[in-house]
């Protein structure tokens, strides 16, 4: 059966980190490998459901773009009236399609080298962040600027600068050495997060779930993992993924409805996840200073370890999400706070967290802070104030689950007698 747009586009989400990676060591340049990845995958477009999806879609696209590189190699070898541009005494086409045939072979990966190479000296640490998961993450512009709490426009510009940067300097987008590697590791965690975050709650879409995210940084983190074993925070954010994950399949109900943490069939967790990430994170807790992985894996394992949602320890989640506050300025994190918060202390003082909040203009129109306070007024009986706030969140989310969970629990409470 013939590939339809909808598989093609479901590998290029799967495939395309894995693939520029290849062709970015084959070529040390990103911006003509980028072209040609985009290019191998149009070409994949018009073939596939033509001739059917190939035995090995991933060594196809690569063969298919080092012969676009290839043929930019010999446009600008004759556009600068030289015969031939020779590395070796083989051709620089051939030199690529025995890379790509080799890649094929071997099923070398080289995603993670990547991250760590768009993790570039002469890029501030942001910058790399966004254009590393636009390359490696396949992140869209508008997901990054969701993630980072910019406007689009302005995502668009950072990762646009970011390229040429790294153009401009003449510094080699090369494999890093270890000490440089040592140097990107915070921000290539980051960069695992984020995948890791948009796979597990999609910025858009009718899925709640990008599963293809989620799972690659899984994959990716356990290579890092087994790349630095001895770093506490690189376990602590693998045992965070592997807690936060095991729960997905009790997040959706039959329709694909987002079913929310304390009303979810705790059989439905994962139990080998998180006794995995329980052991990782008890062997790392004791080894030196606890960084924020590390704590947002404490706190999801005190989740995950509640029989049920009544015997959560929220006091202790309460006091760990206090801790994170100190090291972390993000408002997302002070969000999580007021919500422990009011389940320890009562509503009234989630709410006036929330107030404090609500100034800071990184979050000031996220629909995630319109749904704490509407669940918050909710619990404190402001039926009609909860509406009005379930009702703002459903119309400031892009995510379709989120946006009809809002919008039914807003219609179930304008249908409760009063």
């Amino acid at each position: 059966m013939a590939p339809t747009y909808t598989d093609i586009e479901a590998i290029y989400r799967a495939q395309s980190g894995r693939v520029l990676a290849s062709l970015i060591r084959l070529l040390g340049g990103f911006e003509l490998a980028e072209e040609a990845l985009h290019a191998a995958f149009a070409a994949a477009a018009e073939q596939w459901p033509r001739d059917g999806l190939p035995e090995s879609p991933r060594a196809w696209l690569i063969q298919i773009a080092s012969r676009r590189i290839a043929d930019h190699v010999r446009a600008e070898a004759a556009r600068r009236h030289r015969e031939a541009i020779v590395v070796s005494l083989v051709p620089p086409e051939e030199q690529l399609a025995l890379a790509a045939d080799e890649e094929a072979a071997t099923g070398r990966d080289d995603t993670l080298d990547l991250l760590f190479m768009c993790c570039h000296p002469v890029l501030s640490s942001p910058s790399a962040i966004a254009l590393t998961l636009r390359a490696v993450g396949g992140l869209t512009t508008f997901e990054i600027a969701k993630a980072f709490l910019v406007p689009e426009a302005t995502m668009a510009q950072r990762i646009s600068r970011a390229k040429q940067s790294i153009k401009a300097s003449g510094v080699p987008f090369q494999m890093p050495t270890a000490e440089e590697r040592a140097a990107r590791l915070d921000a290539v965690m980051h960069v695992l997060y984020l995948i890791f975050s948009e796979g597990y709650t999609a910025t858009s879409g009718p899925e709640l779930h990008r599963s293809d995210l989620s799972g690659e940084a899984l994959r990716l983190t356990r290579m890092l993992h087994r790349l630095v074993p001895d770093d506490c925070e690189v376990a602590g954010l693998l045992a965070l993924m592997l807690l936060t994950d095991a729960r997905r399949a009790a997040r959706t109900g039959p329709a694909g409805e987002l079913i929310p943490l304390d009303e979810q069939d705790r059989t439905l967790w994962d139990q080998g996840a998180i006794a995995e990430g329980v052991t990782l994170l008890t062997a790392t807790l004791p080894r030196g200073s606890v960084g924020p992985y590390q704590l947002q894996a404490a706190i999801a394992a005190v989740h995950d370890e509640a029989a049920s949602a009544e015997d959560t320890d929220w006091a202790q989640i309460l006091g760990l999400y206090g801790l994170l506050q100190r090291m972390s300025d993000n408002p997302m994190v002070t969000l999580n706070h007021a919500i422990a918060t009011a389940m320890v202390h009562g509503p009234a003082a989630g709410l006036e967290r929330l107030d404090a909040l609500a100034e800071d203009p990184r979050i000031e129109g996220h629909h995630r802070l319109d749904a704490v306070r509407a669940h918050l007024l909710e619990r404190a009986g402001d039926r009609e104030g909860a509406i009005a706030h379930y009702r703002r969140a459903a119309e400031r989310t892009t995510s379709m689950s989120e946006r009809n969970y809002l919008l039914t629990h807003a219609a179930r409470l304008s249908d409760t007698p009063k």
